[in-house]
């Protein structure tokens, strides 16, 4: 690094520094309380079995991957923030060689590694419907022939995690011999986080010192500032705190209620929020019922109907291979297993479903709450509105980095709750309270005992510390070396255009004008022109209908990432733009990028006894190249550059520009252009056509008709089918109308 920035001498001032830490603690340290909240029994149940199969995915990598690097690959540096990323980095020069197993698994300790999180910090409704959609995501859908799921969902500790997550939200009940059905009912237990009654504590306690002991009047506002980790968090304690004192009315005693009348609850946030989950379950499975009815229609139309050839497919399943049941069909709440052994999802029954909404049916108390306003037009603003003193204040608020320290500059608070640990807003809090020796700032520093949020934090101040130690020791020992500015000679750039290598100098011209690319204004969203500007070259900007790097009058390339290259190979747009280039330049070329840090090579050497997936990527390669072939086929004169990395591809670009002339930005961006047309007329995005192609009933035939006679995607949804038929036929357009406004919510299979 300081050989980048042509520096001799590095100064390392360390928190642990005697004037630093002098300078920090000032004449009075800001008050800080530490509050150590205890997890619940289900939430430790649940963190336990996370952390298994964290441990289990980590000893799966390395057995998988004995080749690399794996020191540092553990339980302990699984809770760092950057784990995953790091895991990738490794295995990214050797993605391509890597199992489809193991693909998996680090997409799994991503996963795995959120939920560690959620457990903290959801509520046990969000964290159950998270779980939902996880167990949803990675599992394949019903009729489906892939048979591949996560390898962690088949563990024992999934199965925890699972129920236990129901369990917090509700329980089966016993049966109730008076009713006449034998269904099983569910009770709502809803679970309630720790940190929120000890943050209504918190805030009582605060209104009591304001009252009895009134603080001496400062320079700060008085206001109460809550911290924490996302404006998810941000929105669930508002909706807490503005809720916290409503109670419902339930079936307890009347003893009982008496002393739980004046205690914070959130009750009418989880009952609310049980509501919107079990809403949520239903259409949830009407969408999966309808998707599975139209993947059971398309694998039946694809097999085989002649009598005695189609097997058991998509007919009745044999008497041997149906699968076998026990009992007569009650399910508990607990999760069962499938087949192959991973976790089933669990189906809530319609008699369990309506006797948990009855539980949880709206009071009056609850009736009489005002529901959220999602959009204000504030036209009563002067009559309804006016503003608060900033003492009556509680400012709840996200961590944004470097924002935050504006955020105290501004709120000025006396008060700062750290609903989760943050060691970098730790300093700001150091700093802020030094800087102002007129503001006394009180601290409640809020965490999990025994939590995976205590133990990130004391791994972030441990490696803070380690890393200035680490810093100081190499600073000790290093060696000064000095660098050449490796800037061009000017001499140099003179004279570039003469080669030596021929005989008599070869073309002996030379000039002093810098060297000059055209690039089209849609790739400055890539880091090539930064680069090739870093190589002394000017960068000029122009909307290019032909080619995407203009080197010189007769160069023109074309730039395909991969993802790009399988895209445009799909919609037929590379032939268009190959044809093009040849009817304007004399030397195309298509350039093939790959990322600097991904493996450079078409070919994945995937694990063929992994899965039957594993197949998929090689098929999907030799696919591009056997088009890479037909392309060069149809353009025998194209000439295609492989490059491993942008920096690769600049110094390309500047041995291309060797003996060339400089191109013209008028005649580059005039190329492909009619005479009577101007730029602006031609140039459409081509994401939203990439989006319109995939319509059912859009061809590439009355595609051109579309974009020319409407603006944008939202028009062409809103349009009837009488508008459509003029523009595309009146069969397509039915398509299309159908396609847009077909609700997959009202569908019944």
């Amino acid at each position: 690094m300081m050989r980048n920035l042509f520096l001799r001498k590095a100064s390392l001032w360390p928190r642990f520094h005697v004037t630093v830490a002098q300078s920090l603690e000032g004449k009075k340290k800001a008050e800080v309380i530490e509050l150590e909240v205890p997890m619940t029994d289900s939430m430790r149940e649940i963190q336990n079995a996370i952390m298994e199969c964290v441990e289990v995915s980590i000893h799966e990598l390395k057995k998988g991957n004995s080749g690399l690097e794996m020191d540092d690959w553990n339980l302990d540096s699984a809770l760092l923030k950057n784990f995953d990323v790091m895991v990738r980095r490794q295995l990214d020069p050797n993605w391509h060689r890597v199992s489809w197993k193991t693909k998996q698994i680090v997409n799994d300790l991503t996963v795995l590694r959120t939920m560690l999180n959620s457990i903290l910090t959801y509520d046990a409704v969000s964290f159950l419907q998270h779980l939902d959609t996880i167990h949803a995501a990675h599992s394949p859908p019903p009729g489906s022939t892939r048979q591949t799921q996560s390898p962690w969902l088949f563990l024992d500790a999934a199965q925890t995690i699972f129920d236990t997550a129901r369990r917090r939200v509700y329980s089966a009940a016993a049966k109730d011999a008076a009713r006449e059905s034998n269904i099983d009912s569910l009770r709502p237990v809803l679970e309630e986080l720790p940190k929120w009654s000890l943050l209504a504590e918190v805030l009582e306690e605060i209104d009591r010192d304001l009252y009895f002991e009134p603080p001496i009047k400062d320079d700060s506002n008085g206001s109460i500032l809550i911290m924490c980790s996302n404006t998810d968090i941000c929105r669930q304690l508002r909706d807490f705190l503005q809720t916290m004192h409503v109670k419902p009315k339930t079936e307890k005693k009347p003893d009982e209620e008496d002393e739980d009348a004046d205690k914070p609850s959130a009750a009418f946030m989880m009952r609310r929020r049980l509501r919107n989950y079990l809403r949520w379950k239903r259409q949830f499975a009407q969408v999966s019922a309808t998707l599975f009815a139209e993947n059971q229609k398309a694998l039946n139309g694809a097999t085989d109907t002649r009598p005695g050839m189609g097997g058991h497919r998509g007919g009745k399943v044999p008497a041997n291979k149906r699968r076998r049941q026990r009992g007569g069909g009650n399910v508990g709440v607990s999760m069962g297993r499938a087949e192959n052994g991973s976790i089933m999802q669990y189906i809530e029954k319609p008699g369990e479903v309506a006797d948990l909404m009855a539980e949880v049916q709206i009071t009056e108390e609850e009736a009489q709450q005002k529901e959220e306003v999602i959009a204000d037009p504030l036209d009563n603003m002067e009559d309804y509105f006016q503003l608060y003193d900033m003492q009556d204040l509680i400012v709840v608020h996200a961590y944004d980095g470097d924002q935050d320290e504006h955020v105290l500059e501004e709120v000025k608070p006396r008060y700062i709750i750290m609903y989760e640990p943050d060691a970098a807003f730790i300093r700001r809090v150091e700093v802020y309270r030094s800087s102002h020796n007129d503001r006394n700032v009180r601290v409640y520093f809020m965490y999990y005992g025994g939590s995976v949020e205590e133990q990130k934090y004391l791994s972030s101040v441990r490696r803070e510390k380690d890393a200035f130690t680490k810093l100081i020791k190499e600073r000790a020992s290093m060696s000064l070396v000095m660098t050449v500015d490796p800037a061009e000679d000017p001499e140099e750039a003179f004279l570039r255009t003469v080669n030596t290598r021929i005989a008599g100098g070869g073309r002996l011209a030379a000039t002093a004008e810098p060297p000059r690319v055209v690039v089209d204004v849609r790739e400055f969203r890539s880091s090539l022109p930064s680069l090739l500007h870093g190589r002394s070259m000017i960068i000029v900007p122009c909307m290019l209908t032909v080619g995407d790097y203009i080197l010189s009058p007769n160069i023109c390339v074309e730039r395909k990432s991969i993802s790009d290259l399988i895209s445009s190979f799909k919609d037929g747009r590379l032939y268009t733009q190959a044809e093009t280039m040849f009817q304007h330049y004399k030397s195309p070329m298509l350039l093939i990028e790959f990322d600097q840090n991904k493996s450079f090579t078409l070919e994945p050497f995937a694990d063929l006894s992994g899965s039957l997936n594993s197949v998929a990527p090689t098929n999907m390669s030799s696919d591009l190249q056997s088009k890479l072939v037909l392309l060069t086929l149809a353009f025998p004169k194209l000439r295609i550059i492989w490059s491993s990395s942008p920096y690769q591809t600049a110094e390309i670009f500047e041995l291309l520009k060797t003996q060339e002339e400089e191109p013209d930005p008028i005649a580059a961006v005039r190329a492909g252009l009619d005479k009577d047309a101007r730029a602006e007329d031609q140039a459409f995005n081509q994401e939203p056509q990439d989006m319109l192609a995939i319509v059912p009933g859009v061809t590439p035939k009355n595609i051109k008709s579309l974009v020319l006679e409407t603006e944008s995607i939202r028009e062409v949804a809103n349009m009837t089918e009488k508008e459509l038929e003029p523009l595309v036929g009146k069969t397509a357009g039915r398509q299309i109308h159908g396609f847009f406004n077909r609700n997959v919510m009202e569908e019944d299979d």
